[in-house]
């Protein structure tokens, strides 16, 4: 059993659908162990109550003023070192970020070396990553630059800003009548579906990063299977989209 913990600052929809995959049973040999957050205010909270799961508050450097350069460097160090140690005290395997509003520091990277993930919702990471690449300005900017296609990926994370391998991508197409908002709706449909895949190839050891690149081990049908089980969750998905309408 892998012990997943997830950091979050905001509506919690990926880690919502993470928790749905896991008490669907599609994702298997998985534990929700922990919820890590940076404002005690943010939404995520309510997700992680309302499912027993325990929740560890850091401050961060988001929002915050500091007098120097150095001050804020330090204080982004205390906060690896207090991330490194939480997590070590709860035992975990896997880190997912779902909108994790600060960048992790080589402390944490290092300590948990290709043992992270992150979701971005592009295809393009070059084009469409890095520093404040994220939410609806990634989706403006998909659109300003006319692009047919866009979608999510999934990549471990590395000491770079969304540069990590990638793991996985789904694609969606771009409508000559989208806005951002409805891009992201979209989008945010195949991220619910795609970060657990990610998340199951790891657990089930099907993942290597060899020279930058991740290779996958899609022997004895495993994809095949995955979709098979995952049939329950975009059920359970599709219900619930047409019961909030």
């Amino acid at each position: 059993m892998k012990r997943l913990a997830v950091f979050a600052s905001g509506r919690g929809s990926n880690f919502r659908a993470i928790i749905d995959h896991a008490r669907l049973e599609v994702l298997r040999n998985v534990e929700v162990a922990l919820l890590m957050i940076n404002d005690r205010t943010t939404p995520v909270v309510e997700v992680a109550k309302g499912n027993s799961i325990p929740i560890e508050f850091l401050e961060g450097i988001v929002g915050r003023k500091f007098a120097s350069k150095e001050d804020r460097e330090k204080a982004r160090t205390e906060f690896d070192t207090k991330a490194v140690a939480v997590l070590q005290r709860y035992h975990i395997d896997l880190i997912a970020l779902a909108g994790f509003t600060q960048v992790l520091g080589s402390t944490v990277v290092q300590a948990f070396r290709w043992r992270i993930m992150n979701i971005h919702p592009a295809k393009d990471l070059v084009k469409f990553g890095g520093r404040g690449m994220y939410g609806e300005h990634v989706h403006e900017a998909v659109l300003r630059a006319g692009e047919k296609e866009s979608g999510c990926t999934i990549h471990y994370v590395d000491e770079s800003v969304d540069g990590g391998p990638t793991i996985i991508q789904t694609t969606v197409p771009v409508n000559t009548t989208d806005t951002p908002e409805t891009l992201a709706k979209r989008i945010l449909i195949q991220e619910h579906r795609t970060y657990s895949k990610a998340i199951q190839l790891h657990a089930d050891e099907r993942l290597k990063v060899s020279e930058g690149r991740v290779v996958i081990d899609w022997s004895d049908n495993w994809e095949e299977d995955w979709n098979r089980r995952q049939e329950r969750f975009i059920e359970y998905q599709m219900v619930g989209a047409i019961t909030s309408t």
